[in-house]
């Protein structure tokens, strides 16, 4: 059976319904995700993502990331801490200040540091840096990047670009990790699925239908990865499927409270703000909010988006399918619902007791694993 590793996604989302002390404030929203983390690295969960959003109010408050991924790794042991992403376009971070960030997290983490990249998903974040369309931001993505990787490469930096020039200089720290973190790109499109194999690295993706659905893309960037030209001083050939998920031992006690977590009104959100995102057909618009699922229907298995709502054997099955065709990493967003904390460490105990060691059997990071195959297990080396 081939492995699958598991993560956690944190968003700092705060609807308004939270609000004015009727479920928690801000700042408990904020504690709320750091304890998420903490409960996902003790129950063996591997990766923890967070996000960078700029001014969406009630989908993410979560905007200077880096902050709140510096003081989870402090907060942490074992689990990696990844960026979904750091927005790497010169007008919202400059390469160099992304370099620098990147390298600091990865030495505070002792090398548990995963470098997610995009371009911003959302014209209400790209317009209020100044970029005049969401098509700039890729020729922006593909000017940083492989000028990030050349600043901790080369000791003596300098450029002349379009969107950012820079004078002969030494980007510092230099990263701990040899040559540099693992890099990954959030995708949706089979364009970008492509380019991310063709780069070498590895894919952050969201899902609201089945595994079958995903199976397309999947393909793409498996049948091209083999071809890689990499970006980076190695491939990473990981792809990472963020979900839903709700593990308790009564499955239908589970459905039940997944009908009233209000998870509709988070994906609404979705496709209020992030209109780089193709708006799936009757969807509808904002403020309008798709129907709840019911008990029946998650039983039945109809409600693809929550396919991981279950008892421990029903989400096993799941996880086999995920599995099936071709993905590596399952993330769950737990904290986009309006469940208490006691139910989500009920959760995510049960999954680390019942389902990670029936899929995740090697005690080292895919990325890790595959950095050292392919130039060495040293770190700290400049």
């Amino acid at each position: 059976m081939l492995p699958m590793e598991f993560g956690v996604f944190t968003n700092m989302y705060h609807p308004k319904h939270w609000r004015d002390g009727a479920v928690r404030s801000e700042h408990q929203t904020l504690r709320n995700e750091l304890e998420y983390i903490k409960i996902a690295d003790r129950n063996g969960f591997k990766y923890s993502w967070s996000a960078e959003h700029h001014f969406l109010d009630e989908y993410s408050h979560l905007s200077a990331s880096e902050s709140f991924m510096g003081y989870a790794l402090a907060a942490t042991e074992r689990i990696h801490i990844g960026s979904a992403i750091m927005n790497i376009t010169a007008p919202v971070n400059h390469p160099a200040r992304i370099a620098e960030r990147v390298a600091m997290l990865d030495h505070l983490g002792d090398g548990r540091f995963e470098f997610g990249t995009g371009r911003g998903s959302s014209s209400t974040e790209v317009y209020g840096f100044g970029i005049e369309s969401m098509d700039k931001t890729r020729e922006l993505y593909d000017e940083s990047l492989p000028q990030v990787v050349r600043m901790w490469a080369e000791d003596d930096y300098s450029y002349e670009g379009k969107s950012f020039s820079m004078p002969n200089r030494r980007v510092l720290p230099k990263p701990y990790t040899n040559p540099h973190p693992p890099i990954w790109v959030a995708a949706g499109s089979p364009a970008t699925f492509e380019k991310a194999a063709r780069l070498g690295i590895g894919v952050l993706c969201f899902t609201l239908g089945t595994p079958d659905t995903l199976a397309p893309l999947i393909e793409i960037y498996k049948k091209n990865i083999d071809k890689a030209e990499p970006v980076g001083g190695y491939v990473n050939n990981n792809i990472m499927v963020t979900g839903d998920m709700l593990c308790l031992a009564d499955g239908d006690r589970a459905r039940l409270l997944y009908t009233q977590n209000r998870m509709s009104y988070h994906t609404a959100l979705v496709f209020k703000y992030l209109d780089s995102f193709p708006r799936p057909d009757g969807f509808p618009v904002w403020p309008d909010l798709p129907p709840d699922p019911t008990v029946d229907e998650l039983r039945a298995g109809t409600n693809a988006a929550a396919s991981c709502v279950g008892n421990p054997d029903e989400i096993a099955r799941t996880v086999q399918k995920f599995i099936d065709v071709g993905a590596d990493q399952l993330t769950f967003s737990s904290t986009v619902c309006d469940y208490d904390m006691d139910t989500i460490r009920e959760s995510y105990e049960l999954f680390g007791k019942e389902i990670i060691p029936k899929f995740d059997t090697d005690p080292v990071h895919s990325t890790t694993r595959q950095r050292e195959a392919q130039v060495g297990a040293s770190y700290g080396t400049r």
